[in-house]
């Protein structure tokens, strides 16, 4: 037994009324089973209820055991001077209050029916991957839609965090934000974290004097990224290696502690260099790339901000001082792709929030025009039978395995809950 059971229980009102007891015999009504606002304190609040004709009002504490109140030291807690039952699974040791009074308690086990006890454990027992997995199909379409969501703007508001911290380290500005973001998802998973280190040496002030020209923001990018090699054949990077100095001692910039930036196992259009080369171009090319991002309605205006390229020099070079077969190498629709999930939603989300306005529409059309991210977890999902037609539906289910799954949350999970409904 779990106490996320009791609550379901509690919250959704599936325990027999019929003749409900303390465990000292008194008769129960239930007038008002209280908010659940999962907060600290009680579990339920503003409850009312009537014992032997006396009506109480105030909280409800649920535990499987009664001696849990103990085990968490609720005795010491005036949050819980105004709980008016006790709510248990088992009834082991009475519980009272500072004033020596004791409180209610009723015990759920003699009101729970057997078919919602089977029900709950036919959910909960474990399976191959989720405990849901060969039931999950069966859930309405309305339901699961629904679901889906709530759990795509669940995930945008757990990424909110990150983008208020870096509001408050830049003074509020959303172009210096973007300019971080994107230059962690630029580095994709094993670089992310470094370019972002990277990206965050860098006073935006700089991006917007010295963006005239690709050459300056390559110097500034490779030259913080250690990535600059000293003295080769090649001009270019001897180039960039002055331009870089003198950057350096204009600005009197300082440069990040960083790993090593990794090339292993990466394909040579993915190589950090050709990234921070396609970086320095965007924002070469677009000045006051925030506004642009923001303004665009269509996914297609998206499109057309990141269709760039890189130098010239990097069309014919992977690695520096090492000549290599010409190529463009712009930015690929499933990469940009990867950056309107990343970064180009949540930022136009954080900024609308930030306005007090409301753009989820236009969020949801954005991201339900691009394909399915593919992996582990989202594969899984379609050999179940709930197939991803697009990154609204994998965002969705990607949350809904981390955040419910993974957690075993399912009685606070709208799939949980619609298998645990009487079917009659």
């Amino acid at each position: 037994m779990k106490e996320d059971f009791l609550h379901y229980i509690w919250l959704y009102k599936k325990l027999d009324f019929t003749n409900l007891e303390t465990t000292n015999g008194e008769a129960i009504t239930i007038v008002n089973f209280g908010q659940y606002i999962q907060q600290a304190g009680p579990d339920f609040f503003n409850a009312q209820i009537v014992i032997e004709n006396q009506k109480w009002a105030g909280n409800i504490e649920i535990h499987i055991k009664s001696s849990d109140w103990f085990a968490h030291n609720h005795e010491k807690d005036d949050n819980y001077n105004n709980v008016i039952l006790h709510v248990v699974w088992e009834h082991d040791t009475p519980i009272f209050r500072k004033d020596n009074s004791e409180i209610p308690v009723l015990e759920l086990k003699k009101y729970i029916s057997k078919e919602e006890l089977h029900k709950y454990k036919n959910l909960t027992t474990q399976k191959s991957w989720i405990f849901c997995e060969n039931q999950i199909k069966e859930i309405p379409n309305f339901v699961m839609s629904n679901w889906k969501e709530r759990l795509f703007f669940e995930r945008l508001e757990r990424k909110l965090h990150p983008i208020q911290q870096l509001l408050q380290e830049t003074e509020n500005d959303w172009e210096a934000v973007l300019f971080c973001l994107l230059a962690k998802n630029f580095g994709l998973n094993t670089n992310g974290e470094m370019f972002f280190k990277v990206s965050q040496s860098i006073n935006y002030s700089l991006i917007r004097k010295e963006a005239i020209e690709v050459k300056y923001l390559e110097a500034l990018f490779f030259g913080q990224a250690d990535l600059i090699p000293f003295q080769v054949e090649d001009n270019y990077p001897n180039e960039l290696k002055s331009w870089y100095d003198y950057i350096v001692l204009k600005y009197k910039l300082n440069k990040p502690v960083i790993a090593p930036i990794q090339f292993f196992k990466h394909r040579p259009d993915n190589f950090p260099t050709i990234r921070l080369a396609q970086l320095a171009m965007l924002y070469h090319l677009h000045r006051n790339l925030f506004s642009k991002i923001i303004e665009a309605k269509t996914i297609q205006e998206i499109y057309q901000i990141f269709t760039i390229s890189v130098s010239d020099y990097w069309k014919s070079h992977y690695n520096f001082d090492k000549i290599s077969p010409k190529k463009e190498k712009a930015l690929s629709i499933p990469f940009i792709d990867l950056l309107i999930i990343n970064t180009i939603v949540p930022i136009q989300f954080a900024f609308a929030i930030s306005l007090g306005k409301e753009n989820s529409e236009l969020l949801i059309d954005f991201i339900s025009n691009i394909p399915p991210e593919k992996n582990n977890i989202i594969e899984k999902f379609s050999t179940f039978g709930i197939k991803s037609k697009n990154a609204f539906d994998s965002q969705s289910l990607l949350q809904l395995k981390n955040e419910y799954c993974n957690p075993k949350k399912c009685l606070q999970c709208a799939v949980g809950i619609e298998l645990l409904k009487d079917k009659t």
